[in-house]
């Protein structure tokens, strides 16, 4: 059970970063996906926005393209309101996007076009995390949007196992390379211009990104590289 004085706390917490959150008045000038768009101020400042509490399949995923489409048509040219309190790591102000009194972040959940992202819900008030969470109930039930699918794949795990792809391919181009380098080819040094046989001491210390492979050391002194003065 929690405590009556832990509420206070949480409800204290909510209240102040309520109170603090800014709000910017602006047109939507850019949609990039189906949760963040751009908005240009009075003052002709554009300012992008990450919509709160929700996440959007990404552009190469199933929806993705739907997605930002159905964006585009609550927002795309209007007049609209933030409601903000804080930027994420690419320097976005994440906020709830209202125009002509819609909730356009809700409008994405209740189209079935974006998921309520959990990482985040506890920076929605109780009331909107409310209505997102039954607007993505009755979207799944009613099988609309990315609820067509059996399985439809979260973003922020699309994300994850695309971060995973680019490691693995990082790993194999190094793999692939340090096999080669086994297999006794002459490592060139594409900055320097010198080439390292396999019993040279530097031969590994060359850097991924700059090494050039040789068939033979032949080879690499008629591409114009010459032999490192410390191979024996």
């Amino acid at each position: 059970m929690v405590r009556p004085s832990a509420l206070i706390l949480i409800a204290l917490h909510l209240a102040t970063a309520i109170a603090s959150a800014a709000t910017l008045h602006g047109r939507v000038v850019s949609i990039a996906d189906g949760d963040t768009i751009t908005v240009l101020d009075a003052q002709h400042v554009q300012h992008k926005i990450r919509l709160q509490g929700i996440d959007a399949p990404e552009s190469r995923q199933s929806f993705g393209q739907p997605s930002k489409r159905n964006l585009s048509t609550l927002v795309a040219g209007r007049d609209v309101t933030v409601e903000y309190f804080k930027f994420d790591r690419y320097g976005r102000a994440v906020g709830k996007i209202t125009v002509g009194g819609v909730d356009a972040n809700l409008e994405q959940v209740r189209a079935g076009l974006a998921w309520v992202y959990t990482d985040y819900e506890d920076e929605l008030t109780p009331s909107d995390r409310s209505l997102y969470h039954a607007a993505e109930r009755q979207a799944r039930s009613l099988h609309v949007g990315l609820w067509a699918e059996s399985n439809p794949m979260p973003p922020w795990v699309f994300r994850r196992e695309a971060r995973g792809r680019s490691d693995a391919t990082l790993r194999s181009a190094a793999d692939t390379t340090t096999s080669s380098t086994v297999a006794g080819a002459v490592i060139g040094n594409r900055r320097s211009h010198i080439f390292h046989r396999p019993d040279c001491p530097d031969y590994l210390k060359v850097s991924l990104s700059n090494r050039v492979p040789f068939a033979t050391a032949a080879a690499a002194e008629a591409a114009g590289y010459r032999q490192a003065r410390n191979c024996p």
